[in-house]
């Protein structure tokens, strides 16, 4: 999306939109860590956000996130659709919140935004983390 916004590509090829995941953000995550390190027992916990978004909600709010229409660059591409897909992941950290008062800090919409706004900024400054993945 941060290509086509400034101009570096006119699409964006995906596989199956309909796939939903549990979207959340690392720096959550390494929050959870710490606090499993300060248990006084290990224990597993499961750590995530509990609420899914597909990855056709994903593209909507970043494209959104960026003043473009979505509709008008992505292309669905059967060749990128996985052969075992799993249709639904969510996790449930109900554990990790009752045991060691995790709860996830940033909402999918703010994750979006903040993925929007550090690949405009990386491509700007004329880095591009996606240099290797693009024909």
């Amino acid at each position: 999306m941060a290509r086509i916004k400034l101009g570096l590509a006119t699409e964006l090829r995906l596989g199956n939109l309909e796939a939903r995941r549990d979207w959340g953000f690392a720096g959550d995550y390494v929050k959870a860590m710490h606090l499993m390190m300060q248990a006084a027992t290990p224990e597993d916990y499961v750590i995530g956000t509990g609420r899914m978004k597909s990855v056709r909600e994903l593209v909507e709010a970043a494209f959104e996130a960026a003043g473009l229409d979505w509709e008008r660059y992505v292309v669905t591409d059967q060749t990128l659709h996985r052969p075992a897909e799993v249709d639904l992941l969510c996790a449930d950290p109900k554990k990790a919140r009752t045991q060691l008062g995790w709860e996830p800090g940033v909402s999918f919409d703010e994750l979006v935004a903040m993925m929007v706004e550090s690949d405009l900024r990386l491509l700007s400054d004329g880095a591009d983390p996606y240099e290797d993945s693009w024909p």
